[in-house]
């Protein structure tokens, strides 16, 4: 049984400082995703909710405020791949017959600053990767962590390949210029590449301008089987999931002399492949993709990883235009990570509004023509990449 988009919400992300509690962000995202999908919660076989920073049943309280109506509520966290992880989840629970109808929603309420562990008690997930990076480029104190991860990455990639620090800046003044059309947004003001250079230097190629910020949101979607899809939104296009992996770290990660690695360029590639294998897609033929871009190093990373264009071609791929309107597949449309902002867990299923959205013909400005595949890629280190393909069928 394939498994449909029946209906997709979000809230507008914003700042930390200018944020609604993690519950009331989660509730507009619940909502508007219902009544995309035509339905009422009690409609809703299970629920997956999925967010990093907070405590255990936070999805359960976040609910609550939509109604009580006594279905499973299971809370999902795997870092910044956390939404996508759920959508993993519903989709499984449709497919195998075990649900009809089924609810994913993410959320996350962040603080202020970089990202940083809040347990200091016990193991480090990421102490495996903190290992890996120090022996690769030595302990840089003062610098966040995962600029330091994704930074060296970039460095790596720019070594090997004479990547200018222009072409990664020029991956942030695309970002933005999708993004000024993008009402849920958080930075939706043009910028050059000389705006970017400019706005001070982090790690490696990155500046400022190319990491993503710490934002708050919340975003929603409804899966359901092809029956209950025709019942709901007669004679509407239907959206399924044509293909969809989930991959986490092998040894290979952990090679120190390549950071890419660290920062998942394996477990995309290997999600990506599974993914074109079991559709029959060639990603040559995928006009549209929302892909991780936390910082402009992983869009750019992401792009031969996921076999947009061939290794060691991405800085070429650039600065043709290949990565936007006009080109030959645009990336990003919503602004991604670094402009429309990356609240961890509702990240991977904004991703999948943003994707709906535009195999719909909905997207407005943002619209890619002709849309009828999308794909998706959202990585969290520690780790797990997920890489979801879209239809639009009829």
């Amino acid at each position: 049984m394939s498994a449909v988009v029946l209906g997709v919400g979000m809230v507008p992300f914003t700042t930390p400082r200018l944020s609604a509690p993690y519950d009331e962000l989660a509730e507009g995202a619940v909502r508007a995703a219902l009544t995309d999908a035509g339905i009422g919660l009690a409609d809703v076989q299970q629920v997956y909710a999925s967010y990093v920073y907070g405590d255990s049943t936070c999805g359960q309280r976040a609910l609550y405020r939509v109604g009580a109506v006594g279905m499973p509520v299971i809370n999902v966290n795997n870092n910044c791949s956390s939404g996508s992880s759920a959508l993993f989840l519903a989709r499984q629970a449709v497919e195998s017959g075990a649900a009809d109808c089924v609810l994913a929603f993410g959320f996350e309420q962040m603080q202020r600053g970089a990202l940083r562990s809040r347990w200091d008690d016990r193991p480090d997930p990421l102490g495996r990767f903190a290992d890996v990076a120090e022996q690769a480029q030595g302990a840089h104190d003062g610098v966040p962590v995962a600029a330091q991860y994704f930074g060296g990455a970039g460095q790596a990639y720019a070594d090997r390949y004479g990547t200018r620090r222009e072409t990664f800046a020029q991956i942030s003044v695309k970002s933005r210029n999708h993004a000024r059309h993008n009402p849920f947004a958080v930075f939706r003001q043009p910028v050059t590449v000389e705006e970017v250079l400019g706005s001070g230097e982090v790690f490696g190629p990155l500046t400022r301008l190319q990491c993503c910020p710490p934002s708050c949101g919340a975003a929603a979607v409804v899966v359901a089987s092809p029956e209950v899809a025709s019942r709901y939104r007669p004679g509407a296009p239907q959206v399924s999931i044509r293909a969809q992996a989930m991959t986490t770290d092998t040894d290979v990660s952990f090679d120190a002399t390549d950071l890419t690695r660290l920062v998942g360029y394996d477990m995309t590639a290997r999600a990506a492949k599974a993914v074109y294998t079991a559709s029959g897609v060639d990603p040559g033929d995928v006009p549209v993709v929302e892909l991780h871009d936390c910082f402009s190093a992983n869009e750019l990373i992401s792009y031969e990883a996921l076999g947009l264009t061939p290794e060691g071609t991405a800085e070429q791929f650039v600065m043709d235009g290949e990565n936007t309107y006009g080109g030959r597949v645009v990336t990003n449309p919503s602004g991604g990570l670094l402009s429309k902002g990356h609240p961890l867990g509702a990240t991977g299923l904004a991703q999948c509004s943003e994707l709906v959205w535009q195999l719909r013909g909905h997207a407005g400005a943002r619209q890619v023509d002709g849309a009828r595949l999308a794909l998706q890629h959202n990585i969290g280190l520690g780790g797990a990449a997920v890489v979801t393909l879209y239809e639009r069928a009829g």
